[in-house]
């Protein structure tokens, strides 16, 4: 039994210490069988979803060892969560387990053509929560003085935070600011706007200003920030949180632009994606965006980087999926304007002008989280036929002998509904 009102003790925590330590709430998911009204669905299928969380997966996935710190039911959906995050390669040691408070639980509702009267339409998507007064929205200041927290905070080089928690209740909050108050030398700090309007229908969202001009580095979405302080401009926005480091401004499947502190500002148009899915692509592309400031690299690489883990997410079902091998993410990071724009995504592969010779690879090597500019730095090359004239370099599909599965995309756009990995 895991311990309760501590954290919990899964047996799957990383021997490496996490660099990156990501605060918030996940909630289960019910996914429904078939489109239409809810009480036309038979069956549902149980998934998990949570923006720090998914951050913490895809930051994991790119070789950055990286921690959740959060709070969850004695239930089978808290058990759930445990275990898939874990299943992840995310340490899950500091997520406390609590014994009176229910694990938050959300369901989707996907349009149709039933001709139903409740039917949301083709195209439309509806999320029903039920959250208030689960276990995660009982995180507060306390969590500093757990020894498993504390632990996993005071050795992180990152600690990534969203407007989300800010919402869940007055602890929350408190949390929140008292992380922010405590600064230390070595740690960035990110925070995702991450703007859902119905969490601030009873809540005043005049607190949260003050929270994303505490962060070193800011992420927001252009529709969000307009949605929440009347302007999606980068440099408006640059004016109106003047003290982080870098804000970042995603412009949805256009572009997206960091603004330093100094005023220099970088712009970096998204790739061209087939869309499979639209979840978990702002959390995918914050990850491969800390990931690569983690690593050391040039602003551009670090959108670069961004959109490429965000097209994952956007060619896959569900919020998680690889990366194309590291040498690969190389060549697509140090690719020219010229090539860069040229490259297609979707759930076949990545076609671009600028892959190399050795194309066609297996990936399953994920992407060091040392502080090199390389994405290949430690990592073996395997050769593989060289192209053609003919041959449009290519990263194909799964390795051969493998099963069939979605393979990269980019894009840091939020989905227009909220993400499965951001409720």
């Amino acid at each position: 039994m895991p311990r309760q009102d501590t954290a919990a003790s899964s047996g799957t925590a990383q021997p490496t210490p996490a660099t990156a330590v990501c605060v918030g709430e996940s909630m289960a998911v019910l996914l429904p069988d078939r489109p239409g009204p809810l009480e036309s669905v038979e069956n549902f299928r149980l998934a998990v979803g949570g923006a720090e969380s998914n951050v913490a997966g895809a930051l994991a996935a790119l070789g950055v060892p990286s921690a959740w710190i959060s709070r969850v039911g004695d239930d089978g959906f808290g058990r759930r969560l445990l275990a898939d995050v874990a299943a992840r390669g995310v340490d899950v040691s500091a997520v406390a387990v609590d014994p009176h408070r229910p694990t938050g639980l959300y369901l989707k509702e996907v349009g149709g053509s039933t001709g139903r009267h409740h039917d949301l339409g083709p195209g439309r998507s509806r999320l029903h929560y039920h959250r208030r007064g689960s276990a995660a929205a009982a995180l507060s200041p306390a969590l500093l003085a757990d020894p498993s927290a504390a632990r996993l905070l005071a050795g992180a080089r990152l600690l990534h935070l969203s407007g989300i928690t800010a919402a869940l209740s007055d602890d929350c909050l408190a949390l929140l600011r008292a992380l922010l108050a405590e600064r230390r030398p070595g740690r960035l700090v990110s925070f995702d706007l991450n703007w859902r309007p119905a969490l601030w229908r009873e809540r005043d969202p005049a607190v949260l200003p003050p929270l994303l001009d505490a962060a070193d580095v800011l992420l927001l979405g252009a529709d969000e920030a307009q949605a929440a302080f009347g302007t999606g401009d980068p440099q408006a926005l640059r004016r109106r949180f003047p003290s982080p480091a870098t804000v970042v401004v995603k412009d949805a499947a256009r572009v997206v632009t960091a603004l330093d502190r100094d005023g220099t500002a970088v712009s970096e148009p998204a790739l061209a994606v087939e869309v499979v899915e639209a979840t978990g692509a702002g959390d995918a592309f914050a990850a491969g965006y800390l990931a690569g400031t983690l690593r050391g690299l040039d602003q551009r690489r670090r959108l670069r980087l961004g959109h490429l883990s965000a097209a994952c997410a956007l060619t896959a079902h569900g919020d998680q999926a690889e990366l194309p091998p590291a040498p690969a993410v190389d060549a697509l990071l140090a690719a020219s304007a010229e090539d860069w724009a040229a490259t297609r995504v979707s759930a076949d592969g990545i076609v671009s002008p600028a892959l190399p010779a050795i194309a066609i690879l297996s990936a399953t090597a994920p992407l060091p989280a040392g502080g090199g500019p390389s994405a290949t730095e430690s990592l073996p090359a395997t050769a593989a036929p060289p192209t053609t004239a003919a041959t449009q370099p290519t990263i194909a599909g799964p390795a051969a002998g493998t099963a069939a599965r979605p393979r990269p995309a980019t894009d840091p756009r939020p989905a227009p509904s909220p993400a499965l990995g951001a409720p």
